[in-house]
């Protein structure tokens, strides 16, 4: 899958505040060629070049660093995606992996996280399965959407 990723410093709400902000400039078009890329949550429509971002809004903690990411369309390659104009906005390729997941609704909070990240470890320890990393966590609604109806997930990347 193609990603556009930043990495930002701070606590994890301050993080995925300020990374989607930056990413959210690159897709309405503070890129190069200027052409805005269509999000799908919420669908707008736009001139220009018409990319759906596809969801989820990943977050990852990578040291003292928070990793977010918007994933993009399987369709499009990293030659064919706009150039973001910030220096902050890196598109990369990650190769297919493997992981443990756990789905839940509702926001997507520390003390959620925290709940969910604890269900999922004590899974993953009691059935001796191996991971590598930190948890990767997933958004894949907007803020405004009625907490019981989102989907959140923690997921741990498996080791090989």
């Amino acid at each position: 899958m193609i990603v556009a990723e930043v990495e930002v410093q701070g606590d994890r709400g301050t993080a995925i505040n300020t990374g989607f902000r930056i990413l959210a400039g690159y897709i309405f078009g503070k890129n190069l060629p200027r052409r805005p890329i269509a999000m799908t949550s919420p669908v707008l429509q736009q001139k220009g070049m018409q990319i759906a971002m596809t969801s989820p809004v990943t977050q990852i903690k990578d040291g003292s660093l928070w990793k977010v990411q918007f994933i993009m369309p399987s369709a499009y390659t990293l030659d064919t995606l706009p150039r973001p104009d910030s220096p902050m906005v890196k598109l990369k390729s990650i190769s297919g992996y493997k992981s443990a997941t756990i789905r839940f609704s509702g926001c997507w909070n520390d003390q959620n996280l925290q709940k969910y990240s604890k269900i999922l470890s004590t899974f993953i320890k009691d059935n001796n399965v191996s991971i590598k990393g930190e948890a990767v966590y997933a958004f894949y609604n907007p803020p405004w959407t009625i907490p019981f109806f989102r989907r959140n997930e923690v997921s741990y990347i498996l080791k090989e």
